[in-house]
């Protein structure tokens, strides 16, 4: 499971300082008194920035692991919310997803650069989404666009920022920003694909 690492770090400066060894998780999240056996982990690396681990920790009672998310890193995406915002920023001002894909991920086939936009795009949507549902007195009017939320927060990158400001909310929000569950494929594309049932198959006795 996944904690929020309060921290100011770019994603590059925290490698430099090596910055998961000074995140702290006093308590175990499931055993508040402790006895609990709850204790340090490790790290396990990240696949970007180079070098970018992220520190955790185990409960031997509850078999759980807890890891402490930076605020400069996306969740559950290997990318930092920089670079996400930077993605989402480009369609909204106008260029077509594949126009982007095209800009930015020239290294690989335009469907895989086309993949790689949407699984940024759609879930900061969506995410922006529930921010302004579940914050309606701090974004009264807001639009769920980065351009809209930056006008709020009024600062750049916004999408870090807001983990700050939504911090309570976090483990509903869903990822990159938050830490809730992964929408479910079908749910990406704003609805079920159910086959149609049908007539009722014919009985045993004809």
């Amino acid at each position: 499971m996944q904690l929020r690492h309060a921290t100011t770090l770019t994603s590059n400066d925290y490698v430099t300082r090596q910055a998961w060894r000074e995140a702290s998780l006093d308590r175990c999240p499931a055993h508040s008194r402790g006895g609990c056996g709850f204790r340090r982990n490790g790290s396990y690396l990240r696949v970007e920035p180079p070098g970018m681990r992220v520190a955790r920790w185990y409960c031997p009672t509850a078999q759980t692991t807890w890891s402490l998310l930076p605020d400069c890193l996306a969740s559950r995406l290997s990318s930092d919310l920089a670079e996400v915002e930077q993605v989402v920023t480009r369609v909204e001002t106008g260029s077509t997803v594949e126009a982007a894909a095209a800009a930015m991920r020239p290294d690989i086939t335009l469907p895989s650069a086309v993949r790689w936009v949407q699984r940024r795009v759609l879930p900061v949507r969506a995410a922006l989404l529930a921010v302004v549902t579940l914050m309606p007195s701090q974004f009264a009017g807001c639009t769920p666009t980065v351009a809209a939320v930056r006008a709020v927060v009024g600062t750049t990158p916004a999408l870090v920022r807001l983990r700050a400001v939504g911090a309570a909310h976090l483990a509903a929000l869903p990822p990159p920003l938050g830490f809730g569950p992964r929408r479910r494929p079908w749910q990406r594309w704003g609805r079920r694909r159910q086959h149609d049932p049908g007539a009722d198959p014919p009985t045993a006795g004809g």
